[in-house]
């Protein structure tokens, strides 16, 4: 029987990969990878020539059974996503509850993720926080924000930066303008930067500093 490695790989910064992760995937038999041109430039950075494979959210459903028997049959494959840890807002979660359905054993490395740093440096309570991903594009998404309105805890979201504006409006609106919050886009690159205010103050900045890169956010819960 062979295993299933999650691991995780920069978000930005190629120092923050591990000694563990490079070496793992120079072992495994195949590397599964969200995008191939993505991960293949990391593979090369890092001299790994281990064959890789397509697997992202259009094509989990129908790779799960494919991927499960060549495990029982004493592979070991890796997956990887194009930044961060797998299944956090990106494919896992499925091959995952397969292998544990199976008594095939994972092992999921720790390493880089960005809500955790965006959290830690926001300056808000993070002894208990709610971790959302992204939220609905359209349909549920008004549902979602009026239950989130009455969350006491902090809570972590992830956004696009052509989506922001229209969030944080969404915030005013339902979790009132005063309502602290903190910013960080490009997290470990170069242009680093975390806003943190009202949640007025930081729509207003952004709307007159239009947002580029990844964006985590992190807002207070209801006092």
């Amino acid at each position: 029987m062979g295993k299933l490695y999650l691991v995780p790989t920069p978000i930005g910064n190629l120092e923050d990969m591990t000694i563990r992760a490079i070496r793992i995937l120079k072992e495994v038999d195949l590397i599964l990878a969200e995008d191939t041109r993505t991960s293949g430039k990391l593979l090369h950075h890092f001299e790994i020539g281990t064959p890789m494979k397509s697997h992202h959210m259009h094509n989990e459903h129908n790779m799960v059974d494919y991927l499960v028997g060549r495990l029982k049959n004493g592979e070991n494959i890796a997956l990887i996503s194009d930044a961060g840890t797998p299944a956090i807002s990106d494919p896992g979660f499925l091959l995952t509850r397969a292998c544990v359905e199976n008594n095939i054993e994972v092992d999921c490395l720790p390493g880089a993720t960005a809500f955790v740093p965006a959290l830690v440096n926001s300056g808000l309570p993070n002894d208990k926080f709610v971790f959302e991903g992204f939220l609905p594009v359209k349909k549920g998404r008004q549902t979602r924000l009026k239950f989130l309105a009455e969350e006491s805890r902090t809570i972590i979201f992830y956004e696009s930066p052509h989506k922001l504006l229209k969030t944080l409006a969404n915030f005013v609106e339902y979790f009132g303008a005063d309502r602290p919050v903190s910013v960080s886009r490009e997290l470990t690159k170069l242009y680093e930067e975390t806003v943190r205010g009202t949640v007025e103050e930081v729509l207003r900045h952004f709307t007159e500093k239009p947002p580029k890169g990844e964006i985590v956010i992190v807002i207070g819960g209801k006092k």
